[in-house]
């Protein structure tokens, strides 16, 4: 059976997932090839920040950055935040920034989203201009017909199938051919060996 948003958000597979929860901030260049406090973003947000551990540990390195996290669940840091910090309990499947950001990120929170499409649509409007993208993607969590890998290329994500990352340059609408059906909890580990949330999905009439 197929779980809608609010049952997966209740699936003991996401909302006691460990994966990654306590990265550091060595975790951005690892996973997604980005040294963040040489690009000196004025505004980032990273998704399914987990602990919001990197986050602090980057703040006196970046003090001019508006720096947000957003996790499902609040099992953050304790440390003081700086005012430049905020950390947001909230589900990503209704959750919107108050302004666009230069850097998004997502590390390996793609696997725990219900409508993983849904995301990567939202997340692309909320980029500046000139902004950029880039997340842990794993193809295989996405049931659609076709060609997936083309579908997102046309949309115009860059997808690195070796190194499992998606990323996008720019702000953009983005409209998939697909209709979320619902996810399933039970489809057990992907490559990063931890239980993921495969979603399925039906082309558009």
């Amino acid at each position: 059976m197929l779980l809608d948003d609010d049952a997966l958000e209740r699936s003991s597979v996401v909302a006691n997932s460990a994966m990654n929860r306590d990265r550091a901030l060595a975790g951005y260049d690892r996973e997604l090839g980005l040294d963040i406090v040489a690009a000196a973003p004025a505004r980032w947000l990273d998704l399914c920040c987990g602990s919001g551990r990197a986050l602090l540990e980057a703040a006196p390195l970046l003090p001019r950055t508006r720096i947000v996290g957003v996790d499902l669940v609040d099992h953050f840091v304790t440390a003081a935040r700086p005012p430049h910090l905020s950390l947001v309990t909230a589900s990503l499947t209704t959750w919107t920034p108050d302004a666009p950001f230069d850097l998004i990120t997502c590390v390996h929170g793609l696997h725990y989203i219900g409508d993983k499409l849904a995301l990567l649509t939202r997340a692309a409007s909320w980029l500046t201009e000139t902004g950029t993208f880039a997340a842990s993607f794993h193809a295989g969590g996405v049931k659609a017909p076709g060609r997936f890998g083309t579908v997102l290329r046309e949309q115009g994500f860059e997808y690195d199938t070796r190194r499992r990352r998606v990323s996008l340059a720019g702000r953009r609408d983005v409209a998939f051919p697909y209709r979320y059906l619902g996810a399933d909890d039970r489809s057990g580990p992907n490559y990063t060996g931890q239980p993921a949330v495969t979603s399925h999905y039906a082309r558009r009439a």
